[in-house]
């Protein structure tokens, strides 16, 4: 008897967990074990409907799965999550998917206060990546402005948030990066003489957090102000800025002194989970409500179950321990980067300081036989990056600059592309020192890249002179 009144207590104080996340709703102090977290979307996935024991199912969608791999891949969670109606509604059938939705919003909500940021009035879990979730950002605001076609968007070279305008049917404007002692910063300067030009016609202006040095984070504060002024909306692409306690302040700032919509960030890149979601949050819950009932049918509820598993695993503790590994880290790579161009400087090796970017590091190839030789730039600096790659470092983007030949993006030309910036003086190379970065990651690249850029010299400028100390 003993034996058996122990064991119902470890159910009972598992189930008593299970009572105090829901009453709560916050991240756990501690992060939960496998065993904890399982027991816990096991009994979710007990209260659908297609998991009830007497169940009879004679609709078209009764959460069949023919595949008993899928049904272990997803807890036999198969009904989604959100109604036709709405993606944030209760679904009848699935009141376990839907409470882990709920509850799901709710640690992220908290987990984006342990980040900094203190403006989120409520946030909305999308079954969509970055670029999707601008698209329907975009598309809320214009449910509610016919008027607005145009979309100023700050450049920031990465395909998705462009396409995100031209996949909501709007037009871009685009405005370059000025150049500031080899940084790139926001052209406030132009962005309010397109507000001013176009008007009623401006849709919102699309800023950017986190980027690729050199590029810094956009001037949110400063566009925000304007965006007030002009009575225009104001979205941030805040890809993977979570991790980032400087960009967490600037977006407080910015809905503090001025105009601030929408921020959308990614799952994937602030949270370690698959690529498929991302979090959109306001200072103001008219609108993440509008966005919930924007989205058309019901969602894939598997970007939820990911999110909800991982911050369980994770924890307070776990969080904030994985943030500060990030700065650490960050510190490492940004001082062997400096001993390597240090090494390096006779070809014109620098780090391009982005003082306000703290996650990603630009480091110029700056020879000048390559910088002079128009389209062999390209050719030459993408064989450097393919040499990379072939050494199994992945993540490192090589930028050559001074190409002549345009890149087009639905109709749209942009030259540098992947520098944010048609006179950028320098081709580079970026790093970044994102959440989950390892120590093995820095140790093991820096070593690679020692070796890689010495190959890549004596192959390319037929360069012999070796830095003391190196092995090619």
């Amino acid at each position: 008897g003993t034996y058996v009144k122990q064991g119902l207590q470890n159910i009972k104080t598992r189930q008593n967990n299970i009572q105090s996340l829901v009453h709560h709703r916050k991240l756990p102090t501690d992060g939960w074990s496998e065993f904890e977290i399982e027991f816990l979307v096991k009994e979710l996935a007990f209260m659908d409907s297609n998991n009830f024991t007497s169940n009879v199912g004679v609709g078209e969608r009764e959460g069949r799965l023919f595949s008993s791999i899928v049904l272990r891949r997803n807890f036999q969670l198969a009904h989604g999550i959100g109604r036709s109606g709405d993606i944030s509604e209760v679904q009848p059938k699935a009141a376990g998917s839907s409470l882990m939705l709920k509850l799901c919003t709710h640690l992220v909500s908290h987990a984006i206060e342990l980040s900094g940021i203190t403006c989120a009035k409520k946030c909305l879990v999308l079954p969509l990546a970055t670029g999707m979730s601008i698209t329907m950002c975009l598309l809320a605001l214009k449910a509610k402005n016919g008027d607005g076609k145009y979309v100023i968007w700050s450049r920031i070279d990465q395909k998705s948030c462009f396409k995100a305008i031209l996949t909501a049917g709007l037009i871009p404007l685009v405005v370059e990066n000025c150049i500031s002692e080899n940084e790139l910063v926001t052209d406030v300067a132009n962005i309010v003489r397109l507000l001013g030009e176009y008007g009623k016609e401006v849709l919102c202006v699309i800023s950017t957090t986190s980027c690729f040095a050199p590029r810094q984070p956009d001037l949110l504060d400063v566009v925000a102000v304007r965006c007030q002024e002009f009575g225009v909306a104001h979205v941030v692409n805040n890809a993977y800025g979570l991790q980032c306690e400087y960009i967490c302040k600037l977006i407080n700032r910015a809905a503090a002194v001025g105009r601030l919509d929408a921020v959308v960030q990614s799952t994937d890149k602030n949270f370690m989970v698959p690529v498929g979601g991302a979090i959109v949050f306001s200072p103001h819950t008219t609108f993440i409500d509008s966005l919930s009932a924007m989205y058309p049918g019901r969602a894939s509820a598997a970007p939820v179950l990911d999110l909800f598993i991982t911050l369980l695993s994770m924890g307070v503790s776990g969080y904030r321990q994985l943030l500060q590994e990030r700065l650490r880290l960050h510190s490492l790579l940004y001082n062997g980067l400096e001993a390597f161009a240090e090494r390096h400087k006779d070809h014109g090796v620098k780090i391009l300081n982005a003082k306000k970017n703290s996650i990603s590091i630009a480091v110029s190839l700056g020879a000048t036989e390559l910088q002079s030789e128009g389209e062999a730039v390209g050719k030459d600096l993408s064989f450097f990056g393919s040499m990379l790659f072939s050494r199994n470092v992945s993540g490192c983007r090589v930028v050559p600059c001074n190409v002549s030949k345009a890149t087009e993006i639905a109709g749209h030309e942009f030259y540098n592309w992947g520098a944010h910036s048609s006179a950028y003086p320098y081709s580079y190379f970026t790093v970044a020192c994102s959440i989950g970065t390892t120590q093995h990651d820095v140790d093991v690249f820096l070593e690679r890249l020692e070796k890689t850029i010495v190959k890549f010299y004596k192959k390319q400028l037929n360069d012999d002179k070796v830095p003391a100390g190196t092995k090619a």
